[in-house]
């Protein structure tokens, strides 16, 4: 449990120590207490910023600490004190302070803290647990701010003029990605795939300096539900990058006219962003339409995307693209080269989908749950599907005023699931109260089962319920 006394000090000593040591920067401040004193209007180059003094009153305290009556937690420390006019908390003793901080505080909340860190490597008496630079590398930069986000696009990108454009293009900040890379099963390629790409990101001016520029460009093929969206985004959260997401099939069915600068602009949007991953889903949706005699603007689109790959890089621009398709066979030799990794996501097997069930029900209660069972009746299913099967046990056992479920529950769910899967396949007969002909049996291991829960799931083959995140 949080101790109110040691939130407020941290928040008040840090706004102290940041307004009095002008060598500090904004990605000196923990993202927590950064965006409360955010202001669009802070001068310099950039769209915004922390502008200089910080000032701790009663409002600011308790939006950055969640402490409800903050003066009321420290009032009784001998280094505190409040104006009562303006409210705000201010220390009469800041080494003290600091002191009372150090011997306080873990390590772990002191390491998260660079302006603490900076004091305390200056202070004489007082250790720090990490080196300044450690704790600066360990917080979450300044551009991975949904504000420092908001303010960016505000100022480069014209409501008017590239409002279409914006509407196509969907911005997260990492923390508002739930979705970890420890929440997912991956295989054992992802997983290469994945160290390849992070150690590529940290050896940015390495690969620079011996001219390997062509590198950061991955396409992830496989089946709906498979996790390539989810794996992409929890890429993200663990990187603390900006997540910038684009379906292609959205910029050529609107806007027809102007969707080769819609294009362009997207890949603006990235490298304003920068670092930051650029993802654009439905990659064939563009492409195929190369060898298509559809209207001359998709082709002029083709043409600009492909382009725009060429010119994106990411040592230079800092920009991770990842394209994703259902449909590979889709795609000419083209657009297959402009990517220098193919990652493969195809279903789940036995033992991963065991394991994805295991991950899913970490916070539900089941009697007598056995996960190898249900993996063995659920050949064919992806991690969307698995979950979709488990939201049905949930509710099924809600209606029946329980909150703990058994593995009759998910069985049952797992038979509901393939009969209404089986749905897809049937004949209709046309006119009122039609009944359904044509009943087949389906054992699941036939036809891909992503696609009917495209709305409903937010994970792949990951544990975590996200509302803003969706299937592939």
């Amino acid at each position: 449990m949080s101790d109110p006394a040691l939130d407020v000090v941290e928040f008040v000593l840090t706004a102290h120590l940041y307004s009095e040591n002008r060598d500090l920067d904004e990605n000196d401040l923990p993202p927590r207490f950064r965006q409360v004193f955010w202001s669009d209007t802070a001068g310099g180059d950039a769209p915004g910023g922390v502008e200089r003094p910080l000032k701790a009153t009663d409002g600011v305290t308790r939006t950055a600490t969640g402490v409800e009556r903050p003066w009321e937690a420290v009032s009784d420390l001998l280094f505190t004190q409040r104006t009562d006019f303006s409210g705000e908390i201010t220390l009469t003793q800041p080494g003290m302070a600091l002191e009372w901080l150090h011997d306080r505080a873990d390590d772990e909340r002191l390491a998260s803290n660079p302006t603490i860190v900076a004091a305390l490597e200056s202070a004489e008496g007082l250790d720090a647990p990490v080196s300044h630079e450690e704790a600066r590398d360990g917080t979450r930069p300044i551009h991975a701010d949904r504000v420092w986000i908001d303010a960016l696009l505000e100022e480069y990108f014209d409501e008017d003029e590239d409002g279409e454009m914006l509407d196509l293009v969907n911005v997260r900040a990492p923390e508002e990605i739930e979705t970890t890379l420890q929440d997912l099963v991956l295989t054992g390629d992802q997983e290469e795939e994945i160290q390849k790409i992070v150690k590529a990101i940290e050896h940015r001016e390495y690969l620079a300096r011996i001219g390997l520029r062509e590198i950061g460009k991955l396409l992830f093929v496989g089946p709906p539900g498979t996790g390539k969206t989810t794996i992409s985004r929890g890429l993200a959260h663990e990187l603390g990058l900006p997540f910038v997401e684009v379906k292609l099939s959205m910029i050529t069915s609107q806007y027809l006219g102007e969707t080769a600068k819609n294009v362009e602009k997207t890949f603006e949007v990235a490298k304003r962003l920068s670092p930051c991953i650029l993802f654009i889903d439905e990659f064939d949706s563009v492409a195929k339409t190369r060898r298509s005699d559809e209207h001359a603007a998709l082709k002029r689109a083709v043409n600009t995307l492909l382009k725009s790959i060429d010119e994106v890089s990411l040592v230079r621009d800092e920009v991770l693209l990842i394209g994703a398709t259902n449909h590979p066979d889709q795609l000419d030799a083209a657009a297959w080269r402009r990517f220098d990794e193919i990652v493969n996501f195809p279903k789940p097997d036995r033992d991963m989908r065991a394991d994805i069930l295991r991950i899913v029900t970490r916070r539900m209660q089941i009697a007598d749950f056995d996960p190898e069972e249900v993996a063995d009746r659920t050949a064919g299913l992806t991690g969307s599907d698995l979950r979709m099967v488990l939201r049905e046990a949930v509710l099924g056992a809600l209606t029946e005023d329980r909150m703990t479920i058994t593995q009759t529950d998910v069985m049952e769910a797992v038979a509901d699931f393939e009969e209404r899967d089986n749905l897809k396949n049937m004949d209709m007969i046309d006119g009122e109260g039609a009944e359904i002909v044509g009943h087949t049996n389906n054992d699941g291991d036939g036809d891909d089962h992503g696609d009917h829960d495209h709305d409903h799931s937010d994970h792949d083959h990951a544990h975590d319920a996200a509302p803003d995140q969706a299937d592939d």
